[in-house]
């Protein structure tokens, strides 16, 4: 799947599904524009009969490299997270995952994925 556009006024932010093995992610919008120096909240929303999944966000930038992890967050009874970078946030509710990224630069404009892990 490709996406690709341009905007005068801020960046774009795609966002896509990660793979999954029975359960299901999808991101709530294709495509937000951002501000420099602003905040944007990326959504996916989820499914799983699991009742401690990790949801994760990856940043893909180039298709000279693979997506780079940016945090996991624990969705339902999960409580753990990693967010290794502070100007990354995420909210997560028994259905979906946001990720918030604040203080934005050019360098924030990237393909965003959603994963949910249940192992």
């Amino acid at each position: 799947m490709n996406s690709s556009s341009h905007s005068s006024n801020g960046f774009i932010f795609s966002t896509f599904p990660g793979l999954t093995a029975g359960d299901t992610i999808s991101p709530d919008q294709d495509q937000l524009t951002g501000t420099e120096g602003k905040s944007v909240t990326m959504k996916c929303n989820y499914q799983t009969d699991y009742s401690h999944p990790q949801l994760y966000w990856y940043k893909h930038d180039s298709d000279l490299q693979a997506p780079q992890f940016i945090l996991w967050k624990g969705g339902k009874r999960n409580t753990g997270e990693y967010i290794p970078d502070n100007r990354y946030e995420s909210r997560t509710t028994d259905t979906s995952t946001e990720l918030i990224i604040t203080k934005l630069t050019l360098a924030d404009t990237a393909l965003y994925y959603c994963a949910v892990d249940t192992q």
